[in-house]
């Protein structure tokens, strides 16, 4: 998609990115967000936010570079850009978010078996 260099009325700029931030914060489920991102992004632009996620998330993890590139096949340049942007809050966060997830799920399989047990 092209976008224009021509500069939007700021008070509908910040209008549109309102509308925008609310109707994700209102996506109830992750099939409503998976639709949602299919439909919203092109098949390029959803692979690349995943990817971009993803190598924040193999870094923190201490993948090497290599690795990184040979699995999600993309540049050097592309890795070390996302570790510049790893600093930001929004990576910040969405880090915390994917970590507490993965912890969540590796405690409640560890209970669910545990409880499995039991019976």
């Amino acid at each position: 998609m092209r976008t224009s260099n021509r500069k939007i009325n700021k008070t509908l700029y910040n209008e549109l990115k309102r509308v925008f931030i609310q109707l994700i914060a209102d996506l109830k489920t992750p099939g409503e967000v998976d639709m949602f991102l299919k439909d919203f992004f092109t098949n390029i632009e959803y692979e690349t936010f995943s990817k971009r996620i993803a190598i924040a998330y193999w870094l923190k993890k201490g993948r090497t570079y290599d690795n990184i590139k040979n699995n999600l096949k993309v540049s050097s340049a592309t890795v070390s850009f996302i570790q510049s942007m790893m600093e930001k809050e929004g990576f910040k966060l969405a880090l915390q978010k994917i970590e507490a997830e993965e912890w969540a799920t590796k405690w409640a399989d560890r209970i669910q078996k545990f409880v499995g047990k039991k019976k």
